[in-house]
């Protein structure tokens, strides 16, 4: 099983910055993700970066935006390249497939934050050097970084139970595109609309905000991520299914 799973990781991972047959688009996308949330963020900031809110973003946003649109490529590729019925017709059992596809898209999503941590931390201390070496406190590097990983599976086995289901990869991003930032943009204008409701009571939101444990909620988040991740890992395993996938 292992071995199959790290078969199909080597596969996704010589293919992984194509995304449809793109892989100068994918490059810069890679590169810019990483100048943004390590290099010109931070830079701005300052040192207020390592405790700042942007880590949040950045935790959330990168895993979404770089895993949302490779992993649509995973099995909808396959079929737009006429090559899904090889990889059906293999040895290879259909768990290992769906985890070897989900885990390399993890990999790349989370490595992507992970290193963007890293270069930020280099940024600020660098750029605003003032004789002593920061660094993120513990608890928010595990928040963070714990964060990234569940964002990053969530999105991996949502794309694959799309791509399942989609003819081609621009259906598959799409579809992927739309459920990953309808949500954004109607939570944003409900944001707005609160906003101007409750103009005079803002200050007293914000000070209930600012008095909450911090910790419980990233703990209950976290925990309500990963039942989500679970739920959805196994709904996508269901759902591939060889001979279904074969005659579709």
């Amino acid at each position: 099983m292992i071995r199959d799973i790290l078969t199909i990781m080597w596969k996704e991972a010589k293919g992984l910055l194509r995304q449809q047959g793109s892989r100068m688009r994918a490059l810069w996308m890679l590169v810019i993700v990483l100048i943004m949330f390590g290099v010109l963020l931070p830079w701005q900031i300052g040192p207020a970066w390592l405790t700042s809110y942007w880590l949040i973003i950045a935790a959330v946003f990168i895993p979404f935006l770089l895993v949302g649109t490779t992993i649509p490529e995973s099995i909808a590729g396959e079929r737009e390249r006429h090559t899904l019925g090889t990889l059906l017709a293999s040895r290879l059992s259909d768990k290992a497939i769906v985890f070897g596809k989900i885990i390399m898209a993890v990999l790349y999503g989370w490595g992507v934050f992970l290193i963007s941590l890293i270069i930020s931390l280099f940024v600020v201390n660098i750029v605003h050097w003032d004789g002593h070496i920061v660094f993120f406190t513990a608890s928010i590097v595990v928040v963070n970084i714990t964060l990234s990983l569940l964002v990053a599976c969530f999105t991996a086995g949502l794309g694959i139970l799309i791509s399942v289901r989609a003819a081609t990869v621009q259906s598959a991003t799409m579809i992927m595109m739309a459920i990953i930032f309808v949500p954004l943009v109607v939570l944003q204008i409900v944001g707005l609309i609160v906003l101007q409701a409750w103009r005079s009571r803002i200050d007293r939101i914000i000070e209930v905000i600012g008095a909450a444990n911090h910790t419980l909620i990233a703990i209950v988040i976290i925990a309500v991520l990963f039942v989500a991740d679970i739920l959805l890992i196994m709904a996508t395993i269901r759902r591939f299914r060889r001979n279904r996938l074969i005659l579709s």
